[in-house]
């Protein structure tokens, strides 16, 4: 019996199911409501890519009918700590951002880490940016002599090079006492929290004087030093303000079967961490985050009291676990709008990066080859650039431009393309037209290289209005496929049928990644445009904020999550605005 027979014959019932390859060996365990109607799905006829690849590579299935979904879920779980099948999400040590630790000594040290123990230290940050850690760090050497060495304080009858150089205070040698020591240890931990305006002060009146002295260096430091702890203040009063309990963020982003989660936390109304957790998948969105925060959070340590996440999980299903195995009560959220989507927005985006950065390292060498028969070109299509349209009810038309070099994505290359001739007209044929001409009108003007191929999302009138356009610019040597989403069939522009290839073969899983993308990265601007007229409509309902004021700092911060991640400070020098204005817009918002 084959494996879609077999998937035919499972009962209708709650329980696990396991795939097997030939050598028994199981790759791939998943709980379903209704075990029929779930695995049976694995094997319709317009399967994306990555599912193919895992039905390719089924032999058997197995299974275990369970009482209700719950205890489906359960043995889900154990089953994949025990057999650890290669298709299921993996829980790996993902990145975590660097934090500046405090060092509960008689003497204590100060330096950048990426691990937090409870030794009784104290953490700051975390810190996305290394660069700006960094600066803070040289910040409090530059001020305050610290010691350096590791371990414990022993005595020594003479000091080291450090404290010649006036960076450590040798307490080594009894140079200055631990009253005295904890002194500037009190005043960093001050300026760390945010608390202390004193040293902000000081830097100023000294900038000022070192530039009435013509020591421009000097007074440039002072400057980015100042700006190093004017953006601490701010990243801590808005983390403040954003959260007063102990709350999680879990966002995850999906590219084939390469996913990213990020988890944002914050406890006593503080960020403590954030980090990303790397795996393999062939789950969607839902299932991937649902099971990456059963093993994230099955030792039951460091367990938030909300959890905020970016898909639609069962919240009833995953709260139910806690509270039953783990002792724990739990609310979960979906927000879509407010102070909480905000921050889970950032998670998302985090998320979102380190998939595509993980894209690029993929060869796709032979993959390209295959492509380059199948649609009988004469070389590698090394270059390729694919189109899309997305709009809501004729508002907000826009077409995105993808980039992919050696079947990877080239983020930096895309473009998005806000239509101009269709004055408020559906018409995706020619939004089409429009985006081709404006994209190599401009790569010709520019003299930059052109694609190996070009390919857009749909059938032959979209294939055609791009070639006409190409046409019209002397370019129609440059070979033109669709995608039409029905069967990811290729379309060409000749009299040639259309091309049905396996859903698992690698040259047609470049294209779907390439159409998919083209998708995410129109829709997501289409979305923006929405959200900015949202934000425009947000900052105007703030006392002292009218359209010009608004429009003004939308340009400036790009969205208001950019707002949110400069604090008032930050945002009234950059949009001159008055600070108490700009005062009360954060408030406003992050309320």
């Amino acid at each position: 019996m084959s494996a879609k027979d077999q998937a035919h014959a499972l009962p209708e019932n709650p329980g696990i199911y396991m795939m097997k390859n030939s050598e028994d060996k199981v790759i791939y365990v998943g709980k379903a409501k209704n075990l029929r109607r779930r695995v049976s799905s694995y094997f319709l006829p317009n399967r994306d890519a990555k599912t193919s690849a895992l039905v390719a590579k089924i032999d058997h299935i197995d299974y275990i009918i369970t009482g209700n979904e719950y205890e489906a879920l359960v043995l889900e779980n154990n089953l994949i700590k025990k057999y650890n099948p290669h298709y299921n999400i993996l829980l790996k040590d993902g990145k975590s951002y660097p934090m500046i630790k405090v060092t509960k000594e008689r003497f204590p040290r100060v330096y950048k880490t990426r691990r937090i123990i409870d030794d009784g230290s104290s953490y700051y940050g975390p810190f996305s940016a290394t660069g700006a850690l960094e600066t803070y760090l040289d910040l409090i050497r530059d001020n305050y002599p610290l010691r350096l060495c590791s371990g414990p304080v022993e005595r020594h009858h003479t000091s080291c090079l450090y404290y010649h150089i006036h960076k450590c205070s040798a307490p080594c040698i009894g140079a200055i006492s631990e009253k005295d020591y904890k002194v500037y240890v009190d005043e960093i931990q001050d300026f760390l929290s945010g608390n202390d305006v004193s040293l902000v002060q000081r830097l100023q009146s000294e900038m000022r004087q070192a530039a009435r002295d013509l020591r421009f260096e000097e007074a440039a430091k002072k400057r980015d030093l100042v700006q190093a702890l004017e953006s601490i203040g701010k990243a801590q009063s808005v983390e403040t303000a954003l959260c007063d309990d102990s709350r999680d963020y879990a966002a995850v982003a999906l590219r084939g079967n390469l996913c990213t989660v990020a988890i944002i936390q914050l406890r006593d109304g503080r960020v403590i961490g954030k980090a990303l957790y790397r795996a393999e998948t062939m789950g969607d969105e839902t299932e991937v985050l649902l099971s990456f925060l059963i093993q994230y959070y099955s030792d039951g340590e460091n367990l938030p009291k909300e959890l905020y996440v970016n898909q639609e999980i069962d919240s009833d299903l995953i709260a139910g676990y806690f509270r039953k195995e783990l002792g724990v009560p739990l609310y979960i959220g979906f927000p879509k709008d407010g102070r909480h989507y905000r921050i889970l927005r950032m998670a998302e985006v985090n998320a979102g990066e380190d998939v595509d950065k993980r894209l690029g390292r993929i060869d796709n060498g032979e993959a390209l080859d295959e492509l380059a028969c199948y649609l009988g070109l004469d070389h590698r299509p090394v270059y390729i650039e694919g189109f899309d349209i997305a709009q809501l009810a004729g508002k907000y038309t826009t077409a995105s431009c993808i980039v992919f070099r050696d079947g990877n994505p080239s983020v930096k290359d895309y473009r998005r393309f806000n239509m101009k001739t269709l004055e408020g007209r559906i018409d995706d044929f020619q939004s089409m037209r429009e985006a081709v001409s404006r994209r190599y009108s401009r790569l010709l003007n520019e003299q930059r290289p052109l694609p190996d191929l070009i390919m857009v999302d749909g059938g032959k009138g979209q294939v055609h209005s791009a070639i006409d356009e190409l046409e019209a610019l002397g370019l129609d040597y440059i070979p033109v496929v669709g995608l039409a989403e029905r069967n990811e069939e290729i379309v060409f522009p000749d009299d040639r049928p259309n091309l049905v290839l396996d859903k698992a073969d690698p040259a047609l899983r470049i294209l779907i990644a390439l159409r998919d993308e083209c998708h995410r990265f129109a829709t997501s601007a289409n979305q923006r445009m929405r959200s900015r007229d949202a934000g425009f409509a947000l900052l105007q309902s703030v006392e002292g904020v009218g359209r010009k004021r608004a429009e003004m700092i939308m340009k400036e911060c790009g969205s208001i999550e950019g707002l949110l991640e400069m604090g008032p400070s930050e945002l009234a020098r950059k949009t001159s605005i008055p600070l108490t204005v700009a005062e009360r817009i954060v408030k406003q918002l992050t309320l």
